[in-house]
């Protein structure tokens, strides 16, 4: 069979990254697929530019749409990051009749075909490597979130603009795949609540680890009676559980289903290698299904377009979730007693109450607690209650609270 020939757009460290892996394994890929893969063309904004792979053989071009129209490419590989430009490109790609590929993650594959037998009750994990390697350094190192970040962006773990890994939106994006993928539902981004990592404190990340948890950057989609729960967000896990333990760049997804029960999918999340790996996996789909009739291959989201479902889509203050509360309060007496009355006629359990005694000449403390669950909406109330204090100071920090292999699946 003649060669499977690769355009790459983007020549960065997952560019590179993929080059190297199909350079190096070429021999092992063609014995497994039956044809060779030769990256024959590659976009690059300076060709000059010294880079980390080897590009003997390889055409460099520096017009982009040039790359995605060219008749002798067959897979176009878009690594070049960015949102209105790299959708651009790859939509003119598919319109010329090219195969695609851009970056993501290879647990879409265990979720879409390694659980196909499964019903799939939820989806939760830590999915983007950059936002973990921060949290982790903050708890390691006690260190600022602001310093972290810079040197996750030394170490190319975040880009120049961090907004997509730090704000959440990443994740989200991955989370509304997965929870398509899962639910057999359509891909729903502008569902997902999404809650960044940006406002979390080195006193956060301390108290929880007092208090026997850890917080991380959690995608967590959930399916029930009422509908499908999406969501991104920081959330403190206890530590004695897996996804409390996955640290630096790894990513983890655990999934809790009907026939397999609870299983996790455990990765690096971030960098040149683990990126080009799941990318090199999508290009070997590709070239294995060339010449499978298109209506027998792999659905892309596990289930046939006219197949998926449309279900309730549930707003974040519909979800049920445990509450780590910290507030600024004066440090007078009855303030504890009028912070526990509001929870209570609420209804709301307090799991764990802690004050600590202020700095001399210091006449606020700070109170922390954890809540039982409780459903959002009756949660926000009760902040609004309590901001409205005059003993209370400023805002309070909310985050939730998350026990997964305690959790009754619907």
């Amino acid at each position: 069979m003649k060669p499977v020939k690769i355009g790459i757009i983007g020549l960065g460290t997952v560019g590179c990254a993929t080059v190297n892996i199909l350079q190096t394994r070429g021999a092992e890929l063609t014995a497994r697929i039956g044809r060779s893969i030769i990256v024959s063309h590659a976009c690059v904004r300076d060709p000059s530019k010294p880079r980390d792979c080897d590009l003997t053989g390889v055409t460099l071009l520096e017009d982009p749409s040039e790359l995605v129209t060219h008749p002798d490419i067959d897979i176009v590989v878009e690594l070049m990051g960015g949102t209105e430009l790299a959708l651009e490109l790859s939509l003119k790609a598919i319109a010329a009749g090219k195969h695609l590929v851009t970056a993501n993650k290879a647990i879409i594959k265990a979720i879409r075909e390694g659980l196909a037998g499964n019903r799939i009750h939820s989806v939760a994990g830590i999915i983007n490597g950059t936002g973990n390697f921060i949290l982790s350094e903050m708890l390691d190192e006690g260190r600022a979130f602001a310093e972290v970040l810079g040197e996750a962006q030394q170490l190319g773990y975040a880009e120049a603009d961090p907004t997509f890994d730090v704000e959440g939106i990443d994740a989200a994006h991955k989370l509304a795949i997965l929870a398509s993928i899962a639910f057999g539902i359509p891909l729903s981004f502008s569902a997902v609540y999404t809650e960044g990592i940006g406002n979390l404190t080195a006193e956060d990340v301390r108290n929880a680890e007092k208090l026997g948890y850890r917080i991380k950057h959690l995608g967590i989609a959930e399916h029930n009676s009422q509908g499908v729960s999406l969501r991104v967000h920081p959330t403190l896990i206890p530590r004695s559980q897996l996804l409390a333990n996955v640290h630096g760049v790894m990513n983890a997804v655990q999934v809790q289903s009907d026939a397999v029960g609870e299983s996790l999918y455990y990765g690096a999340g971030a960098g040149g290698g683990p990126t080009g790996s799941a990318v090199v996996a999508d290009i070997i789909d590709i070239a294995r299904s060339l010449e499978t009739r298109p209506d027998q291959r792999v659905a892309l989201l596990g289930i046939r377009h006219d197949a998926l479902k449309e279900v309730p889509l549930l707003p974040i203050d519909a979800i049920e979730s445990a509450y780590y509360l910290r507030m600024q309060a004066t440090d007078q007496p009855g303030v504890m007693a009028e912070v526990t009355g509001i929870l209570g006629k609420m209804g709301i359990s307090i799991e764990a109450i802690e004050q600590t005694e202020p700095m001399q000449h210091d006449t606020q403390a700070t109170i922390i607690m954890l809540t039982h669950r409780v459903i959002e909406e009756h949660m926000i109330k009760v902040i609004r209650q309590l901001e409205a204090l005059d003993t209370i100071m400023g805002a309070i920090t909310l985050i939730r609270v998350e026990h997964f292999n305690t959790r009754q699946s619907a």
